[in-house]
């Protein structure tokens, strides 16, 4: 697990990133990127040689319902890298991550239109535990 924190960096996860977050520009990434990092949101990346073929962005938090926990808000793997154990590595490093910093929990939310991830995220020992509801404000 790579830690993407300098602007080139950040700008190399963008085309991977692309693929989950497609309304968003290359400037905007960036940007929103480092204004999250000021939050404590922090960017990862794998590589396959010298292509990003993952990418995650992921906080650490706590609230009543969870505890001290990890939430995942973006994960992704380069589509033509899909199935070929990226995405699951990515995972299974930022759980420990997690274990590593004494979280009791790791959460992520998933569109429900995104079949295929929900179930690598149940072949990933993840339990499909609630519904999200949202409401636009703007």
């Amino acid at each position: 697990m790579k830690w993407a924190n300098t602007d080139a960096e950040i700008t190399s996860c963008y085309e991977v990133m692309k693929e989950l977050r497609q309304k968003i520009s290359l400037k905007d990434f960036l940007s929103q990127v480092k204004l999250q990092m000021e939050s404590g949101y922090q960017l990862v990346f794998e590589t396959s040689e010298t292509t990003v073929v993952v990418v995650a962005g992921f906080r650490i938090s706590h609230n009543l319902a969870w505890g001290k926990f990890l939430y995942i808000d973006d994960l992704v793997t380069r589509e033509s890298f899909r199935t070929q154990g990226f995405g699951s590595s990515l995972l299974s490093a930022i759980t420990e991550y997690a274990i590593q910093q004494k979280c009791d929990q790791l959460h992520l939310d998933s569109g429900v239109q995104r079949t295929g991830a929900h179930r690598f995220y149940q072949n990933q020992g993840m339990d499909l535990s609630s519904y999200h509801f949202s409401k636009k404000l703007k």
